[in-house]
């Protein structure tokens, strides 16, 4: 499965902060009926990501019923972007 994904980076304040992008409600459905054979674990699931050239792995995971994607501080350096910023993302599920 594959799919392109456009929204705000928001944090998750925690003992550590982490950034994300959330999918829609219908992409998170989506993926869901999809992703059974490649979760591992307590529900991530592993995927390839790319954006303005840049290719990175992670796995996405869900919270409050909608999947939410880690953007790396590496990656966020590398797009110059930051909380609140509207990126572009082609997620492709690792299968």
């Amino acid at each position: 499965m594959k799919f392109d994904l456009s929204g705000p980076i928001w944090e998750w304040r925690g003992p550590a902060p982490f950034y994300f992008v959330s999918t829609s409600p219908e992409i998170s459905a989506q993926i869901k009926a999809d992703a059974r054979a490649t979760s591992y674990g307590w529900g991530a699931i592993p995927v390839r990501l790319t954006s303005n050239d840049h290719l990175w792995t992670t796995s996405i995971f869900t919270r409050e019923g909608q999947y939410i994607v880690p953007i790396k501080k590496v990656i966020r350096e590398a797009l110059e972007v930051r909380e609140g910023d509207v990126v572009q993302l082609t997620v492709e599920l690792n299968t």
